[in-house]
Parts: C-alpha cells; sequence; structure tokens
C-alpha cells in the first residue's frame, strides 16, 4: 500500500497541535491477518476484508441525499440528538475536535457554531466528504475544518493529540468496534473527551413494535424514493439490530482504556449518546 501524506497547519495560541507532514505507510493497524474471518454487514455474515468497501458502497450510493434522508426518517429528531450531545459536550474555543465517520460536517458545523476550537472532519468516504466541504464552503469558519478521508480504525492522527473525540452514527459501521474504540484512546490526550452518538436498544418495550415496523418496512421504501437505494436502508435498519446494546458499549469502552463512562439514553434508547475520558 503507497504512504497517504496529509498536510494541516495550525495554532491554537499555547496549545499548539501543528502536523506539517505527516506520512502513514499504510500499515494496517487491523488483525494482522483477516483471512477466514467474518463479521456482521447487516444481517449478513461477510470477510471482515470485504466489510470496508461495502460500507463505503452504501454511503458512495447515498451522499447525495444523505442529509435529506436523515431529516426524513427521523422525522427531524436527529437535529435534537445531535444538540444533546452537544449539550453534554459543551464546546470550547481552544479544544480541538476529530469527528470521526463525520461525513458531510454536521457535527463539525454544530460544534464551530457554539464556539468549538478547529476540527478535523474523518471519514473513509471521500463522496461524504466532498458533500460536506460543499455544504459548508459558504461558511466563515470553513477554514477552520480540516477535511481527511482515513479509516476509524487507523487513525493518520498522531497519539495524544486530540482534545476531543465524536463518533456519530458511524460505530455501527466499522470492521471492528475494538480497534476503532483503541484508535479513540490512542488519538485523545490525557484529559481529552470521547463522545459517541449512536442508535441504541429501545429501553422502553412499548415502543419496539412500533420500531420494528417502522424500521423494516417504511424505511426501505423512503429510501428507495428518495435515495434510489433501499438496500443502503435496509443495511442501516439491520445494523442498529446488530449493535452492541448500551450496557454493553460501556463495557467495550471502558476495555479500550477510557474512563469515567457514561450514557445517557434519548428518545426512550432508540439513540444514545456515550461520554467517556481518556485520564
Amino acid at each position: 500500500m503507497e504512504d497517504r501524506t496529509y498536510y494541516v497547519n495550525y495554532n491554537i495560541d499555547k496549545n499548539l497541535l501543528c502536523i506539517d507532514r505527516l506520512s502513514i505507510k499504510g500499515k494496517d493497524m487491523r488483525s494482522p491477518s483477516l483471512d477466514h474471518q467474518t463479521t456482521n454487514f447487516g444481517f449478513q455474515k461477510v470477510p471482515m476484508e470485504s466489510k470496508r468497501g461495502l460500507v463505503r458502497d452504501v454511503f458512495n450510493s447515498v451522499s447525495p441525499k444523505y442529509d435529506l434522508m436523515n431529516d426524513l426518517m427521523s422525522f427531524g429528531i436527529h437535529r435534537l440528538w445531535k444538540t444533546a450531545l452537544l449539550d453534554w459536550l459543551t464546546p470550547h474555543p481552544k479544544k480541538v475536535l476529530l469527528d470521526v465517520a463525520g461525513g458531510t460536517g454536521d457535527i463539525a458545523n454544530r460544534y464551530l457554531i457554539r464556539g468549538g476550537g478547529p476540527v478535523f472532519v474523518c471519514d473513509i468516504n471521500q463522496t461524504m466528504l466532498n458533500v460536506g466541504k460543499k455544504k459548508l464552503e459558504q461558511n466563515s469558519y470553513t477554514h477552520k475544518i480540516q477535511w481527511i478521508c482515513g479509516d476509524a480504525e487507523a487513525l493518520p492522527i498522531p497519539e495524544k493529540s486530540i482534545d476531543v473525540y465524536t463518533i456519530a452514527f458511524g460505530l455501527r459501521n466499522v470492521t471492528s468496534i475494538t480497534n476503532a474504540l483503541s484508535e479513540a484512546q490512542r488519538v485523545l490526550r490525557p484529559g481529552g473527551r470521547f463522545m459517541c452518538l449512536e442508535f441504541s436498544k429501545p429501553a422502553v418495550n412499548l415502543l419496539k413494535p412500533f420500531y420494528d415496523a417502522y424500521s423494516f418496512k417504511v424505511l426501505p421504501e423512503i429510501g428507495h424514493l428518495v435515495a434510489n437505494d433501499r438496500n443502503a436502508y435496509k443495511y442501516l435498519a439491520e445494523s442498529i439490530r446488530q449493535f452492541p446494546d448500551q450496557s454493553k458499549l460501556q463495557g467495550q469502552i471502558e476495555n479500550a482504556g477510557l474512563e469515567q463512562v457514561r450514557y445517557r439514553n434519548l428518545s426512550g434508547g432508540i439513540a444514545c449518546i456515550h461520554s467517556a475520558w481518556r485520564i
């Protein structure tokens, strides 16, 4: 694999994060051999080495309608969930944010609007990043965003260099949650904050039959009509069901070396925010 080189420069008063020339040799930081190992892609079992490409294909397909679909399929509630994430996070002008699986820049945009410091948006899908750059190109603070095409499991970021790590609706799509969480712990500075917003398990039993009916019957049809991709939103519904519940994910975050792990359910547990710190 050829070298990947990224150029990033900025100063934040005395807190300097300056990556003048960061060269990543293309070393795969995940398991040394993925041969014959399988993982979940929705309800399917696929070879581990195939999942990254399958996920990339999903988001390449839906990227032009991604933001519209988020509004339609959640009835706009995803905006409230993201507001709750930023409320709990409390952006600070001297805190550097790495938003992983940042896609079209929604979290980055909100972080900057609320006074946060410079942002790296990292996503494995260049098409999603292109949509985000175009969407935010007229904003006065665009210069504070650096867009990086990179893998959540092998971040092209130095260790102990980031103040805040966020991942919103992206942890579900990685090949190895363990590896992605290990990378989050690696890049955070001591005292750095980890926050994950993700679909989770409804805590109210009465919600489940309605939620299942909507997820498996209605959602794929909306995807077909609006984004011309029924299977992408079928995968979305299935991937949510395969994702660890609130307590199990809390344990995985703790096992990655992050501490003071807490979570807050949103909309009866349909979504959940996990917060942790690198001590």
